[in-house]
């Protein structure tokens, strides 16, 4: 029979994750968290002085890709999937006071992290409750989109792409890190709800997901592999093994 995914209890699991790693940055997950793996995947110490501590603590990312994203002053950019809101932070100091930035997520802990950590250094910066697949703004409202290991948790992607390019201005652009597999995934991992959580049961077949992003109105511009993302547990490193599950940053634009 058939293994099929509960959507719900995909949603409650990864909200139940990341509200604690909201909370307990420093506890014992399947992958990295903190200032330590952000310099590791790209970012200076000079971006991460910039923006408060504790999200800096919080992050939970799984790559860097704010040079494919270029960031302009003046921007407005969305943050998918913003967490306590280091990217959306670092975002708001390269867009500068005639940007503005807005950072969605699911999980209240880590908006109410985000909202706390706000100062009048960055009123350029907002943060909404809102799911990726059903993003409540206009048509062709953002510059640019920016997300970090996040895509990948959502159950239906070719929604999520469809709404972002919906959301994206003519020409606007879509630099993003996520976690994709070389092989397609066994229903018995994309069906666990705890491997979805660490970013592996959810991941895409690579060309799928490339011709995902293709099919709602976006052309990939540029792929690279973020070879030193690595997963922690041992069940999440066998996974990685066996198919490929790998971090991947890419820049694409709305065509």
């Amino acid at each position: 029979m058939r293994q099929t995914v509960d959507r719900q209890e995909l949603v409650r699991l990864v909200k139940d994750v990341y509200a604690k790693v909201a909370t307990e940055p420093r506890g014992d997950y399947h992958f990295e968290v903190g200032r330590a793996v952000a310099g590791k995947l790209g970012y200076s110490a000079e971006l991460l002085d910039q923006v408060p501590s504790e999200a800096v603590d919080s992050f939970a990312g799984v790559g860097y890709h704010f040079d494919l994203a270029e960031l302009q002053p003046g921007e407005s950019v969305l943050d998918l999937g913003s967490g306590s809101g280091m990217d959306a932070f670092i975002a708001a100091t390269q867009v500068g006071d005639t940007g503005n930035v807005i950072g969605v997520d699911i999980t209240p802990e880590q908006l109410e992290n985000a909202n706390r950590l706000r100062s009048e250094r960055f009123q350029n910066v907002g943060f909404r409750h809102a799911e990726i697949g059903a993003l409540p703004f206009k048509d062709g409202s953002f510059d640019v989109a920016i997300s970090n290991g996040v895509i990948n948790l959502v159950p239906d992607k070719a929604k999520a792409f469809e709404e972002i390019s919906r959301v994206l201005k003519k020409g606007g652009r879509m630099a993003i890190s996520d976690i994709v597999t070389e092989k397609q995934l066994t229903e018995g991992i994309v069906c666990d709800a705890t491997l979805w959580a660490s970013c592996i049961g959810g991941a895409m077949q690579q060309d799928n997901y490339r011709g995902a992003i293709e099919a709602a109105g976006m052309r990939l511009v540029r792929t690279r592999d973020n070879s030193e993302y690595e997963f922690l547990s041992e069940s999440a490193q066998g996974a990685s093994e066996e198919f490929g599950v790998k971090s991947v940053s890419l820049l694409a634009e709305k065509v």
